[in-house]
């Protein structure tokens, strides 16, 4: 950030009285600015035992398969963030939602909050974002293909949780890992 938004004067950056990191400061006006986490929200989408799965349309992981899920807007909720990205990836309902799974993802500010949900008359489509969508049993997922680990992680969960029908809500951190060269 160069200018401050509230009165153009250009900001510097430091830590704040009362606080314990730096920020960029109006040095005119005293406003302070945060950068703060995004917050991606989506679903889980069944149709009796099958899954709901789309195929990205965008970048990252043009062409692989994932859950529909996206940036929180402002002045929404969590659930209906998700539900909204369900609506437009896959062209679908969500109804009888309920919170399943948050990840905190620290590396990339970021915070992932999915919902289990069920499609509303079974009727879906592709969305904008989406090449195609379409029903997968657990036999069936395209696992190889599937766009982020996090998904491959939620849906085996997801497939154990529903053979006893226990749905706990879990919250997990994800750490960055350097891979390793030569």
């Amino acid at each position: 950030m160069k200018y401050c938004s509230s009165c153009a004067h250009e900001v510097v950056r430091k830590i704040p009285e009362g606080e314990d990191r730096e920020r960029d400061v109006c040095p005119s006006c005293g406003e302070i600015f945060y950068v703060n986490p995004k917050i991606i929200v989506g679903c889980i989408p069944t149709v009796g035992d099958q899954v709901l799965l789309c195929k990205r349309a965008i970048e990252p992981r043009y062409g692989k398969w994932t859950l529909p899920a996206g940036f929180m807007e402002n002045r929404e909720t969590t659930a209906e963030g998700a539900a909204r990205e369900m609506w437009e990836e896959a062209e679908a309902r969500a109804v009888d939602m309920a919170l399943y799974r948050i990840f905190d993802v620290p590396h990339i500010s970021q915070v992932y909050v999915f919902y289990r949900c069920e499609v509303l008359d079974g009727q879906f489509g592709a969305g904008s974002e989406s090449l195609e969508s379409a029903l997968y049993s657990e036999a069936d997922i395209p696992w190889d293909e599937l766009a982020f680990p996090v998904v491959i992680e939620m849906l085996r969960e997801f497939f154990e949780d529903r053979k006893t029908q226990e749905f706990p809500v879990r919250n997990s951190t994800i750490r960055y890992q350097k891979r390793r060269t030569g």
